[in-house]
């Protein structure tokens, strides 16, 4: 695409040399530069893109976006008062709108979004549908599969992956939307058709400072919608939500079990087998029976199925997808190794994923309850003493540990989740490092305990001091058993 193309329109300061260049790419980051590329100079937190201006041209830029005076005459410099508000429009515009040509579901809240948008798309391929997927563990085109670095992706990458479903003839994309995407803008561009709010608790207020400011960032989502917003009004700020959107035009769906909703549950039953429950519409009830357990679980099947419901999936694929879905890496994950005890890993890392999760095993654990884990450094300070305060409250004994402290001192993260766990009655332990955490509490369990390993789940690493090291909780678990641990 020629560069006057791809900027015309747009709010440009200035311009210094050719626009009439052939753009065969745009980068953000300088170690992705390629040959004939428009790079996007950003400010960012930990790093600015002008520091990078003379390596990218080096490697092959013909233009560059800044937001400051720049002197250069080997490439085109483009000056604008914000790369962010540019980048999102010149990407969609790059790979030619390809979310036009989708239909595009965003999934956002605190906990739940992973497991719904792999219901999500289990309902719909149980409906013939083809369906792409971008979340926080893999990004899922056709048969390609690739590895996750962030839960919404930057958006020249996030288009050139929708551009991917388009020519891999894929009908829905479903994806998770992350705060981060929606105040930094890398979905602005995106056309969404079908948007969901799972629930909002405390996380990242080291960012969005108060949880008023977070629940105003998710709900710039159902303003981008087109066909529905599907909503949980038993979150309070989902109730929000629901009442400052009610005026868009945009179909708004409900769901719940304790409040009065569009799609409700009835009939719940909790066992270490799973839920299941009446699923009751406008228009049917079906029986759920679904694997996954936890209350929580049921409000995931509840968001899915309204998903469905909006796009008249048929309510037997609906059953169908909801059923099939026995598991997802690292959310309530059983590790099972012939072991007398049980080791369940999952994400949980907010105060209320880390409740829901050790609820539900209380349910149904028959030995005791053995907690590790930490807190990511260098995030909100704020919840890890109430993480602590949960972890005591719900569990038999306690290792506090590291998690990706990043570039924090492990034993002061450590420090700070004691200061809630003080305060209960629960044993505890800490251990810096994690792998001998975590072979401690096989060490300690016995018959019918279960370990409960949270905060890294499907994460196979662990960032120390900005060093990420491989660390497979499955695997180290495998090793230690070889061990004779």
């Amino acid at each position: 695409m020629k560069l006057k193309n791809l900027i015309e329109g747009l709010d440009v300061i200035s311009v210094s040399g050719k626009l009439d260049v052939d753009i065969e790419g745009i980068a953000y980051d300088s170690r992705t530069v390629m040959k004939n590329c428009l790079f996007v100079s950003i400010s960012g937190n930990t790093t600015n893109g002008h520091y990078y201006i003379e390596e990218v041209i080096t490697k092959g830029a013909v233009a560059i976006m800044v937001e400051k005076d720049v002197k250069i005459d080997s490439v085109t410099v483009i000056k604008v008062a914000s790369s962010r508000d540019i980048l999102h429009v010149i990407s969609s515009r790059f790979y030619n709108y390809p979310t036009n040509m989708l239909k595009l579901i965003g999934i956002t809240g605190t906990n739940g979004k992973t497991t719904t948008a792999y219901m999500v798309k289990s309902i719909l391929e149980c409906a013939g549908k083809n369906v792409g997927l971008i979340g926080t563990i893999a990004i899922e085109i056709g048969n390609k599969k690739i590895e996750s670095v962030k839960t919404t992706p930057e958006s020249p990458d996030l288009q050139r992956l929708f551009k991917e479903m388009v020519n891999e003839s894929i009908d829905y994309g479903v994806m998770e939307v992350s705060s981060h995407s929606l105040e930094f803008r890398r979905v602005d561009s995106c056309n969404f058709y079908i948007g969901a709010f799972t629930n909002l608790s405390q996380d990242h207020l080291d960012f969005h400072k108060t949880m008023e400011n977070y629940r105003k960032v998710k709900e710039k989502l159902f303003y981008m919608t087109k066909h529905a917003n599907i909503i949980n009004i038993d979150d309070q700020e989902g109730r929000l939500i629901i009442n400052n959107i009610k005026n868009t035009g945009i179909p708004l769906i409900t769901f719940g079990i304790e409040e009065k909703a569009d799609i409700m549950a009835r009939d719940i039953s909790l066992s270490s087998n799973g839920v299941k429950f009446n699923l009751i519409t406008p228009k049917y009830t079906i029986p759920i029976n679904s694997s996954i357990p936890g209350k929580f679980s049921i409000y995931n099947c509840l968001t899915a199925a309204a998903i469905g419901y909006a796009e008249d999936i048929p309510k037997e694929a609906i059953c169908k997808g909801i059923e099939s879905l026995y598991s997802v890496s690292g959310r309530l994950e059983v590790f099972d190794l012939n072991t007398p005890y049980k080791i369940i890993i999952d994400y949980a890392h907010t105060p209320a994923g880390l409740e829901n999760v050790l609820i539900t095993i209380r349910h149904f654990i028959r030995g005791n309850l053995i907690t590790v884990f930490g807190c990511g450094g260098d995030r909100d300070k704020s919840k890890r003493a109430t993480m602590g305060r949960i972890a005591g409250i719900y569990s038999d004994y306690c290792i506090l540990t590291s998690d990706n402290p990043r570039t924090e001192n492990p034993i002061s993260i450590i420090k700070e989740i004691e200061i809630g766990i003080r305060d209960t009655n629960c044993s505890y332990l800490c251990i810096e490092n994690r792998r001998e955490a975590i072979k401690h509490a096989m060490a300690l369990a016995k018959y019918n305990d279960v370990i409960l390993l949270a905060g890294k789940g499907h994460e196979t690493y662990q960032v120390l001091n900005n060093k990420t090291i491989d660390f497979d909780e499955r695997e180290i678990v495998k090793e230690l058993l070889e061990e004779g641990t």
